[in-house]
């Protein structure tokens, strides 16, 4: 922590870029407790604003603009909860992978394009379906993580559609 201190002051004669990426990392790294309480406050604000979005659809002019924002906002924060337990790198090289490339585009991009069409295009249907885009994009996503677990949701709908 000195050397990233004298190093960020401009009183360090070594300018070794290693050196310097090495003693932010090691400053800005986290115990495990703490990797878990920001997981969770993460993760259930997360859910909490799900929830309060799905409570606010009700509300006559304003419940599905509510509902989109709310919604979208809980999605980023249950995602940026993961962030603490893999770290934001190798959360996105994660996220990147192929794997998850295709889910992790479509879920982006809905992300977006809901609150486009809440704020934006004003326009309630579309702020709906790409929240239910949302919806499969990231159950999708959550779903690479365990293994076997989207081939068993394939041939589960492939059953059902028999």
């Amino acid at each position: 922590m000195d050397k990233l201190k004298k190093v960020l002051s401009g009183q360090d004669g070594n300018n070794d870029d290693g050196d310097i990426l090495q003693a932010a990392n090691q400053a800005s790294t986290l115990g495990w407790g703490t990797r878990m309480k920001g997981f969770i406050a993460c993760f259930v604000l997360g859910v909490l604003c799900s929830i309060l979005g799905t409570c606010l659809l009700w509300i006559p002019r304003v419940g599905l603009i509510l509902f989109a924002v709310l919604y979208t906002l809980g999605n980023v924060a249950s995602l940026c909860s993961t962030m603490f337990l893999m770290g934001p790198l190798n959360q996105l090289k994660r996220m990147c992978a192929k794997e998850r490339a295709l889910a992790t585009a479509i879920m982006l991009t809905c992300l977006v394009l809901t609150m486009c069409s809440a704020f934006w295009w004003k326009n309630n249907g579309l702020a709906l379906l790409f929240c239910i885009l949302q919806f499969l994009a990231f159950t999708w996503y959550g779903l690479s993580y365990i293994p076997f677990a989207r081939d068993a949701v394939i041939k589960a709908f492939s059953v059902c559609l028999k």
